[in-house]
């Protein structure tokens, strides 16, 4: 039986850095970037046909990463709506909320495969714990939560790799890779736990 044809759409897409200053999302619409995102999704919804998916990953894999805007997970990844669970942070790295995040897509949502994945450039290695001092000298109360800042961005997977291989609230800790993502060539670059 022959398949259906299968069409795309081709958008041009901007960021807001690559716009002239005059025609940034404030200045061209007359509201805030908020208001800009909220009809943007009205157009979306417009269009929009439930997939009919479940909330379990296709792949049945976990990508935990940075929060950087460059990353572009699906891309890089050739993921599809549905594939994954993103976990996403500062640094990409391994905290006790990553261990929430990552135990509820185990345990309740079948993910079996957990991928980290950090980038050079990263904010993170230009802060230190000061931040947390310089934020309690600012408002009075240090923040609970630690920096996580780091200088060696191939250690720092190496530790969070250990950190999800030896947690005992997860049940799949056997097929863990991590990798550092290439700003500059979108290439990634395997990082050996062992080194």
């Amino acid at each position: 039986m022959p398949l259906p044809a299968v069409t795309t759409n081709v958008v041009d897409m901007t960021t807001s850095a690559s716009l002239p200053a005059e025609t940034t999302p404030q200045a061209s619409s007359g509201g805030s970037v908020t208001d800009r995102l909220v009809a943007a999704n009205r157009e979306y919804a417009a269009e929009f046909t439930d997939p009919g998916m479940d909330a379990r990953p296709v792949l049945h894999v976990a990508v935990v990463a940075c929060m950087d805007a460059r990353l572009d997970l699906h891309k890089a990844l050739g993921l599809e709506l549905g594939d994954c669970h993103t976990i996403r942070n500062a640094g990409g790295v391994v905290t006790d909320d990553t261990i929430r995040s990552l135990t509820i897509s185990q345990r309740a949502l079948g993910t079996r495969t957990v991928i980290l994945i950090h980038h050079t450039g990263c904010g993170l290695e230009s802060l230190t714990e000061d931040f947390r001092h310089e934020l309690e000298d600012e408002v009075g109360q240090r923040p609970a939560w630690a920096v996580e800042a780091f200088r060696d961005v191939d250690q720092d997977v190496r530790q969070s790799m250990q950190r999800v291989r030896t947690n005992p609230f997860l049940p799949h800790r056997d097929d863990v890779r991590g990798f550092v993502f290439d700003v500059h060539t979108g290439l990634l670059r395997e990082i050996d736990p062992a080194s």
